[in-house]
């Protein structure tokens, strides 16, 4: 690639900059996104709403939406200006968030919800697609991981924040406070950021975007490691999704906790543990990667089975203590696996097809996982109320973190056709 003025050299303080600040946008989506959960039993009771029902909230009502408007969004993002995207993005879901606080009835704040899906589809696929140009494919596992620890650091804002906010105010305030402070922010982006050229990072230049939605997917499904990597990601995705909804309401059924100190210890689990167990995973499977690639697949199959144990430790668990004590290395684990598989992502398509691959990898995460996580653990509550009563959140939870177990023999497979399919998208870019 011939660099021109416009395309100026990147220092590594500038990309630090700004993966640092796609981190803290990722951070504003899940606190926007995760503040449902801690607030769910106020909800509930406000809006005289089943389990069921808040499971389709917490997570069909916004995940359909969601992925929906992710793969067109992305699709603009793979031709269009990747900044301004996620800046648009960011302001929607944000005055979203805080419109839930104005919602009367259930139907109100479901729409208000879908309003944040919509907008939190502009988020990730641009940023990964804008990760991998700022950073090499040596180093992009790491920043992928960086990046992808915004979902814990925002879960735990969310749950400190809303069960203090919670107990203080009451459930709207709470919305308010988390939604408005994404305005300013999206500005921030818009205007600080630099859009660089599609393959920036491996100094190679794309050619013209010529290829359809459909001509993408049919490329994307030819390359099985692709297939079976979102596949795996999309099971496993059950777990953590039905863990994250539903964990604050397990604790307070089960373990008579309350909303500060659930949000206390589980936020501080999921904010610290994640982070540290996603950013773990992406450095390991950097340096085992530059020895062979297939580590990618082989570390996130591993993680995943070693975390059933310990999630099914955590739900039967006798004491509150013995269950936060499994939760700590459960939730580690579980968070291990994300930045490897987006960094397998962004290699296993051409360049201008990055956004597009990021954005149908979290349709199939999102449509399997938050659509159907929350849902299933919330109709499976419903279901065994009569035989379990509150005890019933036990067992929908542990159907959910028992996906680990098909997750982990999805990623093992997907090594055997790895290198084969990294070199076909190679080709594919240099066409």
């Amino acid at each position: 690639m011939n660099l021109g003025d416009e395309q100026r050299p990147v220092s590594a303080a500038y990309a630090n900059y700004v993966l640092g600040l796609l981190f803290v946008v990722y951070v504003f989506n899940f606190i926007d996104r995760q503040i449902l959960s801690i607030l769910l039993e106020a909800i509930k009771k406000d809006l005289n709403a089943s389990d069921t029902e808040m499971g389709i909230l917490s997570g069909l009502a916004f995940a359909v939406f969601y992925t929906t408007a992710g793969i067109p969004i992305a699709r603009w993002a793979d031709r269009g200006s990747r900044r301004s995207i996620i800046a648009l993005g960011l302001a929607v879901w944000s005055v979203m968030t805080a419109a839930s606080g104005l919602a009367r009835t259930f139907p109100q704040l479901a729409l208000a919800r879908v309003g944040v899906g919509i907008g939190e589809a502009a988020g990730s696929p641009p940023a990964h697609s804008l990760i991998a140009d700022y950073f090499p494919p040596e180093r992009r596992a790491t920043a992928l991981s960086i990046y992808a620890t915004g979902v814990y650091v925002g879960a735990m804002i969310a749950l400190l924040a809303g069960g203090q906010i919670l107990e203080l105010f009451d459930w709207r305030t709470a919305f308010f406070v988390v939604g408005l402070p994404g305005v300013p922010l999206a500005l921030l982006v818009r205007l600080t950021i630099r859009e660089l050229p599609r393959g920036f990072s491996e100094l190679r230049q794309t050619t013209a975007v010529t290829a359809s939605t459909g001509d993408v997917v049919r490329f994307l499904l030819t390359q099985r490691s692709f297939v079976l990597i979102t596949l795996a990601g999309a099971v496993q995705s059950l777990s953590g999704y039905g863990v994250l909804a539903w964990g604050p309401t397990f604790l307070r059924r089960v373990h008579g906790m309350g909303s500060a100190e659930i949000g206390t210890w589980l936020g501080l689990t999921i904010g610290i543990g994640g982070a540290l167990g996603a950013y773990a995973g992406g450095v390991i499977a950097d340096r085992a990667g530059r020895r062979d690639r297939r580590a990618y697949p082989i570390l996130c199959g591993a993680v995943c089975l070693l975390g059933v144990p310990l999630g099914a430790a955590f739900l039967l668990a006798d004491s509150r203590a013995q269950s936060l004590l499994y939760f700590v290395p459960f939730y580690m684990l579980g968070a291990m696996y994300v930045g490897p598989m987006l960094s397998l992502i962004q290699g296993l398509v051409p360049l201008h097809m990055r956004a597009t691959a990021s954005a149908v990898l979290l349709f199939v995460l999102n449509l399997v996982g938050l659509g159907a996580g929350p849902t299933l653990v919330g109709m499976g509550n419903d279901l065994m109320a009569s035989r379990f009563g509150d005890a019933a959140i036990r067992y929908s939870l542990l159907a959910v973190v028992l996906a680990g177990v098909p997750a982990a023999a999805l990623f093992f497979a997907a090594a055997r056709t790895l290198r084969a399919d990294l070199e076909r998208a190679e080709r594919a870019t240099e066409r």
